[in-house]
């Protein structure tokens, strides 16, 4: 393949075995898109076949050897495309596999998708003669139509210069709102099957992710109708259907079809999955996932992080970017969760563990753009960046404001109650004391005031009666025991 791209023009390799590469900082030509600068990608399906200059690739903006070493641009790239088997639903498959794609050019590192893409490219690569992003165009069309070959006609137009990508991307997310909009009247009881997607299993290898009418891909780009197209039009694909079986937890969304589903998928790593839970059996997350939630123990709560977010930390310390790396590469892991922002908008949003009663700390901007989703009756009460900056003040928030954690989550889909709440935890903790000359000892815990217990002659091997120390549902944090020898 590499002679063949040498005769067109490309000085660089196509080879799938590029997928998952990373090209570091250190090695880094430029940055397109990414946290720093806006960027999106598009496809849009153009019926009529004169409409579409096929092959051609168009650049508004700098080109590679206009581009400052090290610097970071903005970056737009929309296909059009035609088929006659081609229909405007496979918009966003195609465009997914952008993703994909791209990922065979070496030296060329594309991550993540819609407005949240993130592009390097390497210096080695343009040592080796990449000149342009019209070479990037040319390549990227040519794996396209011989990957799918419903696609007869593409055309390709890439955006560097900034303004122009920030005016073409409010258009670009009213297309991706319409798609969306399409999803929400469907839901996991109204289907016998849902779809995988293996697309990110190179940068993830156990990831296991499922896609059902309540719960968007982790990437966003994939809603049940996306992939039961791709399904269909590419069946060899990444896209497969898998048989929901028996439904062994309705309010979490545990299928034995998905269980087996996830032996397969994961390579044997995992054997069940609960498609609507937060704390039990999570869904994987792969690397690509538009949001993060983080489990609070101290409070009992969750709170959420998107990718691009402009906070640099969350109450516990950590930024998106950390958060991710806990749980990204398709683990699943308890207290982390990533997922698609449209899976906000759900009905069994995380409902196993009482939905947005459970939420108690969102970064603004995230809040804000899924403001409609939130129960009006819960606004009020999720706290920002902009409200609380650590832990103990975000307890003093939702003291304030009545939030359902303070007394005691109860599940609206069931009544269940699902947390005991721990405003008064602190009353309910039983100090038995020793008959001992040893000190104190000054335990900090997750309950809003402190306890002092005193430290039994255990410690020094003493024969003294043990202490019992019961604190009824509450979180334990210790910082530090300080033992003092008692004054004669």
């Amino acid at each position: 393949m590499g002679e063949a791209n040498a005769e067109e023009g490309l000085p660089f390799d196509l080879n799938p075995m590029y997928e998952g590469e990373r090209v570091r900082k250190t090695n880094m030509y430029v940055e397109l898109g990414g946290q720093d600068k806006p960027g999106f990608e598009l496809v849009l399906f153009e019926p009529d076949s004169e409409k579409v200059k096929d092959d051609e690739v168009s650049l508004i903006g700098p080109d590679l050897d206009e581009m400052e070493e090290g610097g970071s641009y903005a970056y737009a790239m929309i296909y059009t495309v035609y088929g006659e088997q081609i229909e405007k639903d496979l918009e966003a498959v195609i465009e997914r596999r952008n993703h994909e794609y791209q990922s065979y050019i070496q030296g060329y590192m594309h991550l993540n998708q819609r407005s949240e893409i993130w592009v390097r490219i390497s210096t080695d690569a343009m040592k080796k003669g990449l000149k342009s992003l019209k070479q990037i165009g040319k390549a990227t069309i040519k794996l396209f139509k011989a990957e799918l070959p419903f696609i007869e006609k593409m055309e390709a137009t890439f955006i560097t210069d900034e303004a122009e990508v920030e005016k073409r991307l409010e258009e670009a997310n009213k297309i991706y709102e319409a798609r969306d909009l399409k999803t929400r009247g469907l839901h996991d009881e109204d289907v016998d099957e849902f779809y995988q997607c293996s697309l990110c299993q190179s940068f993830a290898p156990t990831n296991v992710c499922v896609v059902a009418p309540d719960r968007i891909a982790l990437c966003g780009a994939m809603s049940w109708f996306d992939s039961r197209a791709a399904a269909r039009v590419d069946p060899e694909g990444p896209n497969a259907p898998i048989p929901k079986g028996e439904c062994i937890d309705p309010v979490g969304g545990e299928y034995s079809g998905v269980n087996e589903a996830a032996v397969r998928l994961s390579g044997g790593e995992y054997d069940s999955i609960k498609l609507h839970s937060f704390l039990e059996k999570p869904h994987t997350s792969c690397g690509c996932f538009e949001v993060a939630g983080f489990y609070i123990p101290e409070l009992d709560g969750v709170g959420w992080v998107h990718r691009g977010s402009k906070v640099s930390e969350t109450p516990i310390g950590l930024p998106f970017s950390t958060i991710a790396g806990s749980v990204g590469g398709g683990k699943q892991v308890k207290g982390f969760l990533g997922i698609g922002i449209q899976y906000f908008y759900s009905s069994k949003f995380i409902q196993a563990d009482g939905s947005w009663r459970r939420v108690i700390w969102m970064a603004s901007d995230l809040k804000e753009r899924v403001a409609d989703a939130i129960p009006e009756d819960m606004k009020d009460k999720i706290a920002t960046e902009k409200e609380v900056k650590d832990i103990e003040s975000l307890r003093e928030f939702l003291i304030k404001v009545d939030h359902p954690v303070v007394k005691g989550v109860v599940r609206e889909v069931d009544g269940v109650q699902v947390t005991d709440g721990w405003a008064t935890a602190a009353e309910e903790v039983a100090v038995i004391p020793a008959a001992v000359d040893e000190g104190v000892a000054t335990i900090q815990t997750g309950v809003p005031v402190g306890v002092e217990v005193p430290v039994t002659s255990l410690l020094t091997g003493g024969t003294g009666s043990p202490i019992v120390i019961t604190l009824k549902d509450a979180n334990i944090r210790i910082g530090k025991i300080i033992v003092k020898k008692k004054s004669k």
